[in-house]
């Protein structure tokens, strides 16, 4: 629009005065800040990357044409549109749901506690007790504080970015230090301080089942409902193929469904290319749009500002994909005064509570699984002696924490000279970057084929995690020969345990690109919780059993 042209909406904005631009901004913050955690400043940090990208420069004049409805910078203020309105409804009933799951784990678990100690103490029937126990006055109490607690550790936000079971943990302690502290301080006293670790930890328990179970729910309630995030994916070339094949419905249980996509080849995407960047207005105006996915690998500056302004002017949501080096900003950490902003990144390093769960977890369904799979070992053992020369076990020499090597144990599932072999066979590998696979490896034994097809071979390993070499679930050790082809920017998958299964094995195991496969790895390190844990061991055995990309 030219400086002469003189467009009526504008007009009334500028006249609106600061007050309207106020209320734009503060709500643009908040949702920000709601966006990226809201108290984090690593969250902040990392919006403020992801800002810095795309606005240092002013767009180029667009055509005027009439606002949308929903356009964010009409004249009616976002905060009062209708759209918001129902996100804000939405937001608010999903809190109210979770509070009510919280308390209700909070009520029963409280209860047993009451329930075991008037049995331990003789009491019978022991609700006759409870029903008028002065340790119920505290509920009142204890519900406002957990939910406080709760909403400061991050259990109330958006599915996808909601903290996990290590932090329900960790609140629920706090909350008892806090009661204990209260009650201590107004002269109250407790008749039996064995109450508070025992409702601690049947509170968990409930609270961590019905969380689980409302999360499967709700998830079940959006597939069956048919509701979809309507996607366009903007980009090019192999990366936009990437970005395609690796999106699926993530923690928020809403699967995408991609339209097509904008871009100027097509080749490299199985999806309908809907036309070139300057296309995007007409694809906003035609398609009923949600997201906007974009590659910024492909984009410049102003075109990647241009897009986002277009996107807002119809209310389309974008995100942008970073490149795998802009993943370290994940873990940053803004400094202030420091003349200029500087983000200290921080490793992903599992420690305190957090390590002291997983390190928990493994020894327990580690020494479960050992006593329970002996009957099992021994047929197995006996085929593998029997069907060829060497020993049973193999010690397979892998890089584990900190990039130290160890002997990873296996069922032996090949001759003898495999290695001395494996040269003579390099010109046939079939995996992408320092990984080494081939199908139909004649190195492998008739027994050993078998066994690699169940993941039976893998079994032992069970031996590592209980001596702490590795996890159940972490990023895969690799072997010395694809170590050494490693990049740097690969080793940050080395600063946690390696695992015997992880998001490889479960998201479409070595079928996928050495660096898809180091991004997945990435994310684990990055989004770990025991309940990631959990998912991905149970999503193993159907993997294995599908032989997604086994060989």
């Amino acid at each position: 629009m030219s400086a002469k042209e003189f467009d009526p909406l504008r007009a009334r904005e500028h006249e609106a005065g600061a007050s309207l631009d106020a209320v734009v901004l503060g709500v643009a913050l908040a949702q920000l800040l709601e966006a990226h955690g809201g108290s984090s400043l690593a969250s902040l940090g990392r919006a403020g990357s992801t800002l810095r990208a795309v606005s240092t420069k002013p767009a180029a004049p667009v055509e005027s044409r009439p606002a949308p409805v929903e356009d964010i910078r009409s004249a009616r203020p976002y905060l009062l549109s209708r759209t918001t309105l129902i996100a804000v409804l939405k937001r608010l009933a999903s809190v109210a749901a979770l509070v009510s799951v919280d308390l209700l784990g909070l009520v029963l678990g409280v209860f047993v506690a009451l329930i075991l100690r008037e049995a331990y103490l003789g009491q019978w029937p022991p609700l006759w007790g409870i029903l008028w126990d002065t340790e119920t006055n505290w509920l009142p109490f204890l519900t406002v504080v957990t939910v406080l607690v709760f909403w400061v550790g991050g259990l109330y936000r958006r599915r996808e970015l909601r903290a996990g079971l290590g932090q329900v943990v960790f609140s629920l302690v706090l909350v008892a230090v806090i009661t204990l502290a209260f009650g201590l301080g107004t002269g109250y006293h407790f008749t039996t301080y064995g109450l508070t670790p025992t409702a601690l930890v049947f509170t968990a328990f409930f609270i961590g089942i019905l969380r689980a179970s409302y999360d499967v729910l709700t998830r079940d309630v959006l597939r069956l409902s048919g509701a979809r995030r309507r996607t366009v994916l903007v980009g090019e070339g192999d990366q936009l193929a990437e970005l395609r094949r690796s999106l699926g419905s993530g923690r928020s249980g809403i699967e995408y469904e991609f339209l097509g996509a904008v871009a100027s080849d097509g080749d490299a995407v199985d999806l309908p290319v809907l036309g070139r960047l300057d296309a995007v207005p007409r694809i906003l105006r035609e398609q009923d749009v949600h997201e906007l996915i974009v590659t910024d690998g492909g984009l410049n500056e102003r075109e990647l500002l241009e897009l986002v302004e277009e996107a807002h002017r119809f209310g389309v949501k974008v995100k942008i994909a970073p490149r795998t080096t802009e993943l370290l900003l994940q873990r940053a950490e803004y400094l202030p005064g420091e003349g200029a902003p500087l983000f200290e990144l921080r490793p992903p390093v599992l420690a305190g509570s957090e390590w002291a769960l997983k390190r928990g977890f493994d020894i327990v369904v580690s020494s479960i699984v050992i006593v329970a799979g002996l009957p099992l070992w021994l047929p197995i053992a006996a085929a593998v002696k029997l069907s060829s020369r060497g020993p049973v076990f193999y010690r397979d020499r892998r890089i584990g924490l900190g990039e130290h090597a160890f002997g990873m144990m296996k069922f032996r599932t090949m001759y003898a000279d495999a290695a001395a072999r494996q040269a003579t066979l390099e010109a046939e590998n079939e995996a992408s970057g320092p990984l080494f696979k081939i199908k139909n490896d004649p190195r492998v034994t008739p027994v050993g084929r078998f066994l690699r097809r169940f993941s039976f071979d893998e079994m032992p390993q069970v031996l590592n995690v209980l001596w702490g070499e590795m996890s159940l679930v972490g990023p895969r050790p690799l072997p010395i020969r694809d170590y050494e082809q490693l990049e740097p920017w690969h080793r940050k998958r080395y600063l946690v345990l390696p695992g015997m299964t992880g998001l490889w094995q479960v998201s479409g195991r070595i079928d996928l690109s050495f660096d898809d496969l180091v991004r997945l790895d990435f994310y684990y390190i990055e989004n770990w919780s025991i309940w990631l844990d959990i998912t991905i061991l149970a999503r193993t055995l159907p993997a294995v059993l599908a032989r997604r990309g086994a060989y």
